[in-house]
């Protein structure tokens, strides 16, 4: 008698999860489907990058912990403000910067210098004057070092926090080394080459920075949406998760409380939900 080809309860949960996540970062409808790793990608195999880029949940919260400190920059928020949609299109900005993301990481060099130039091009349009008149410009390299430094420094907390605390030091100045090739690509000037680099233009940052009404309104929508989006249960948890790896000094400029006691459930339920999805892609998709 021919075999049974039955499918184990745990194996149909794992299959249900791998979809429901890859559905959150690729538009089906766009024709859009997973990347496939390339042998002639910028950087090579089990890389820091490559880990720390493939956490699916240390990755979300970093991207929003980096969202909320970008928006300290008075030209990086007005940037958004004056030519973003994000306000109708969380989703869609979400997924396209995770698409960047990658195809610079994985994706074949060729096509991680294509979706670099497309990024550059959009910036070249994204320019204006603050409110105090002083003109801004998405192509500025310290606007841009600042985006850049938000987004590396958040994703490697969420991946120390959420995947592998006991990361080497080394491990972890390379993943500094490795993102700054990209941070160039974009031309952002200075990008740090090792975690001592980062906390020192950490520090150094601060004077450009400014916890505006705007900056204070684009973070609640962020965590907390408006009466047109509001955010679910899972992003809400990832957000409390942002805001607990934030530097003080952002939560204190962002007029943003640390999560207490009351935070330690999302907290859990965050290492939980991470722990999951990376049993859930642990096999060959």
């Amino acid at each position: 008698m021919a075999a049974l080809n039955i499918t184990r309860p745990s194996e149909a949960v794992r299959k249900l999860l791998v979809r429901q996540v890859r559905a959150v970062f690729h538009d089906a409808k766009r024709g859009e489907a997973p990347l496939l790793p390339s042998d002639h990608a910028l950087f090579e195999q089990d890389s820091p990058i490559r880990m720390v880029h493939a956490d699916v949940v240390a990755m979300m919260v970093g991207g929003m912990r980096a969202l909320l400190l970008q928006m300290l920059h008075p030209a990086a928020l007005q940037g958004v403000l004056d030519h973003s949609d994000f306000r109708d299109d969380v989703q869609g900005r979400l997924r396209r910067t995770a698409r960047f993301i990658a195809v610079t990481t994985y994706g074949d060099r060729r096509d991680a210098a294509r979706a670099v130039a497309t990024v550059n091009a959009i910036h070249a349009h994204v320019t204006g004057h603050l409110p105090s008149g002083q003109p801004y410009s998405a192509t500025d390299p310290r606007v841009l070092a600042w985006v850049h430094l938000a987004e590396t420094t958040s994703f490697l907390e969420a991946y120390l926090t959420y995947a592998d605390p006991g990361m080497p030091p080394r491990a972890q100045d390379r993943y500094f080394e490795q993102t700054a090739v990209v941070g160039e690509m974009l031309g952002a000037s200075p990008v740090p080459r090792s975690r001592a680099e980062a906390h020192s233009l950490m520090a150094e940052f601060r004077g450009d920075l400014s916890g505006g009404t705007a900056a204070r309104e684009v973070a609640r929508f962020l965590l907390e949406g408006d009466e047109g989006r509001r955010p679910g249960r899972v992003m809400r948890t990832l957000g409390t998760a942002a805001v607990d790896l934030l530097p003080p000094f952002a939560r204190t400029m962002l007029a943003i409380k640390r999560p207490g006691l009351t935070g330690l459930p999302a907290l859990a339920g965050t290492l939980a939900m991470a722990g999951t999805i990376r049993w859930a892609f642990a096999k060959p998709q």
